[in-house]
């Protein structure tokens, strides 16, 4: 593959709700331009895209694909990316890279989740859209209705059609061009007169064309007042200005069919007019010491500062490491030393690629703007920036969301053990939206991600790395504290012929809400000698983190020592450690105690139609909503909801809902357990412990 200059590079991501055909349009863009000599199909395991054993065996998008299309002496670096809403870290890191977004929208489906998602991030980075209406091919493919729900839910945007369908479902056969009123037939080559019975549609749509042309430009919208009719060139020229300004919030659609090949090059031709070249891109940085957001600004060249942005890594086991880079300023050469301003550390570029799919073409250089891979970098991971040494300014990383679903792991072996940690580090070093980390209250190893997909797949790619996981479900971190004030006396005494021990600890234990542990001693007249008072603390101390109740940890309790006994020759500090530990237990148990559960703020967006099934099934969660809105044709719910219920939340939403619910949840406060909850886990604490016994 050759090198391509800046102002001949594209650079766009392909986003869209899952099952939306991204895939297969890229295999029909790939088939136009030579790439491949046939198309291949995502039932099949056969596409350019999916080429990871993952994708095939599931049947869907995993991670964003980088697919370089060269055409008309340009190259479009398409990131295509998973629709799959676990994967929305890689749809951000893909836009964030971009300096277009083509959002892919299921002419039967319509507006989905997805979709919804994919807009909102395109809009956080300040992205011009492109809307492509696929699938017109398919039984009950309906463009107007389509167009009609994107303009209802984006009403402050303005969608104009630059390609009409001719035909729908079986009969989708080609697409009209709105400015030039021809009829491309097939993927595009074949140019004919527009049909007849489409003439008054295609004049409406060459009005509303015209006019956002016209909207674009201050001259151009002069000589439209004054009536003067304006050139297809200068139509052109203003719809490439709309297009490119996300200011304007002028949507440019396109139609085609991904699968049949229809209106596709009309598409390709329009990514290399509607995008814009890399270099006039505003790049957000933030440098050291300074939490204000700074830029830097276009033109981007050669010449400029080094700024590179590594926003994704695959591990291999037999290349290792791979990270892709978008190159935002500055360029970059094989065998070529750089700067890691987020380890620092420098890094040599021996293995310097361009890649389609997993197909790799090694290059001596990339210019300004491009997207390209390295491989073998020992201190880079995702989300790290290369800048000249000295230059001490990171490029802005996008904000992931929090966490949605867990599994608790236990490796097999002892090998597996000893190469877990490392394993788990380097699969959440290459994607910010997973995090391992070994929970302190349930003593359980924790994997957690955007859902059980995102989870799944991180764990077969562990194991295919070479390290045997097996997994269960997390415990819940509940906590364990008391609501009235308790008193007890322990004597620890123990003769065994030779030196004995004795011990005698009188103690008080108080609610301390908020406050976590407190030990105080009142001790008067020297009934305790001041140095056994540490080994009382020490003594309750081990009882705090493995609880009383049910083994979990205890939490805001102050301990009064008031009282005790000595004895002065068996007196010792195991001794009191023991009575202080065993007082603690008796006062404790007397002290009505109670397990304490977390409780979550849980944000969900689902249709309007499903929002009485969500409302129900809340409820059988013991959750208290908090409020609801009305975004567009969906509702947003706020509630608060114990942990123990949310543990799998993400799979029964996607059932309730058909995919089309998304959920947000991140940690409130500790709440009191219910009584006869709390029965349930204490009975089965003793349990547990008998079958270990």
């Amino acid at each position: 593959m050759r090198v391509y200059k800046t102002e001949q590079i594209r650079n766009v991501a392909l986003v869209g709700h899952q099952g939306c055909g991204k895939t297969s349009l890229v295999e029909a863009l790939l088939f136009n331009t030579g790439a491949i000599n046939r198309m291949g199909k995502v039932e099949d395991g056969t596409t350019v895209s999916d080429w990871q054993e993952d994708e095939k065996e599931r049947g869907i998008s995993l991670s964003t694909s980088l697919i370089p299309l060269e055409y008309n002496d340009h190259k479009i670096n398409m990131l295509d990316a998973p629709g799959y809403t676990d994967f929305q870290g890689e749809v951000k890191n893909a836009i964030r890279v971009a300096d277009a977004v083509i959002v892919v929208v299921d002419a039967v489906a319509g507006v989905e989740v997805g979709t919804e998602l994919a807009w909102e991030y395109a809009k956080v980075y300040q992205q011009p859209i492109i809307v492509v209406i696929n699938k017109m091919d398919r039984e009950n493919a309906d463009f107007d209705r389509t167009l009609n729900q994107l303009r209802e839910l984006y009403d402050d945007h303005k969608f104009i059609p630059v390609m009409l369908p001719i035909g729908k479902e079986a009969n989708f056969k080609g697409v009209v061009n709105v400015l030039t009123r021809k009829a491309y037939y097939n993927e595009g080559k074949d140019r004919s007169d527009l049909p007849a019975e489409m003439s008054d549609v295609v004049e409406e749509a060459h009005l509303a064309l015209v006019e956002a042309a016209a909207e674009a430009d201050d001259q151009l919208i002069e000589k439209y007042f004054a009536e003067e009719e304006l050139t297809p060139d200068e139509v052109r020229m203003g719809m490439r200005k709309a297009a490119r300004n996300h200011e304007l919030n002028t949507v440019p659609v396109f139609v085609t069919s991904g699968t049949k090949n229809i209106g596709t090059i009309p598409l390709m031709e329009a990514l290399i007019v509607y995008t814009s070249s890399p270099d006039v891109r505003r790049v957000g940085i933030q440098r050291d010491g300074s939490d204000e957001i700074d830029y830097l600004r276009p033109p981007q060249t050669d010449d400029g500062p080094l700024a590179v942005y590594v926003f994704k890594t695959t591990n291999d086991k037999y290349v290792g490491t791979i990270n892709y880079f978008r190159i935002f300023s500055g360029h970059v050469e094989s065998g070529g030393t750089y700067h890691n301003v987020d380890t620092q550390t420098d890094e040599r570029f021996n293995s310097l690629m361009v890649m389609r799919g997993k197909e790799t073409f090694p290059v001596e250089k990339l210019h300004a703007g491009d997207i390209g891979v390295v491989a073998k970098l020992s201190n880079t991971k995702t989300g790290n920036s290369f800048v000249k040494k000295g230059n001490n300014f990171h490029i802005l990383k996008p904000q992931f969301p929090e966490p949605l679903y867990a599994v608790a792991l236990t490796p097999r072996t002892q090998a597996d053990s000893t190469k877990m940690g490392s394993v788990l580090t380097s699969l959440c070093d290459a994607d910010p939206t997973l995090r391992w980390r070994q929970d302190p209250d349930t003593r359980q190893i924790l994997l957690e991600g955007m859902g059980e997909a995102h989870v799944s797949l991180a764990i077969s790619r562990a194991q295919q790395l070479g390290v045997g996981i097996d997994t269960e479900m997390p415990k819940v971190p509940y906590k364990e504290t008391v609501t009235k004030e308790a008193e007890a006396t322990y004597r620890h005494k123990k003769q065994s012929g030779g030196a004995g021990q004795f011990g005698e600890v009188s103690l008080r234990v108080l609610p301390n809400h908020g406050e976590g542990y407190v030990y105080e001693t009142q001790i008067v007249g020297g009934a305790i000698s001041s140095s056994f008072l540490p080994s009382i603390d020490k003594g309750i101390q081990g009882v705090l983190k493995d609880g009383v109740l049910a083994g979990f940890p205890i939490v805001d309790v102050k301990v009064v020592v008031f009282d005790g006994k000595e004895h002065p020759v068996d007196s010792k500090d195991i001794a009191f450690q023991i009575a202080g530990r065993e007082a603690f237990k008796e006062a404790f148990l007397s002290a009505s105690p109670v397990l304490m559960e977390p409780i979550m703020d849980v944000k969900i967006t689902v249709p309007e139609s499903m929002m009485g099934d969500i409302m129900g099934d809340l409820n059988t969660r013991r959750g208290r909503v908090q409020g609801m809105d009305t975004v567009a044709n969906r509702s947003v719910v706020k509630a608060q909801v114990p942990l123990a219920e949310m543990l799998r939340y993400g799979n029964d939403l996607r059932s309730m809902t058909g995919g089309r619910g998304i959920y947000e949840m991140t940690f409130s406060h500790y709440e009191r357990v219910p009584g006869h909850l709390q029965e349930e886990i204490i009975k089965r604490h003793k349990a547990e412990l008998e079958a270990a016994q």
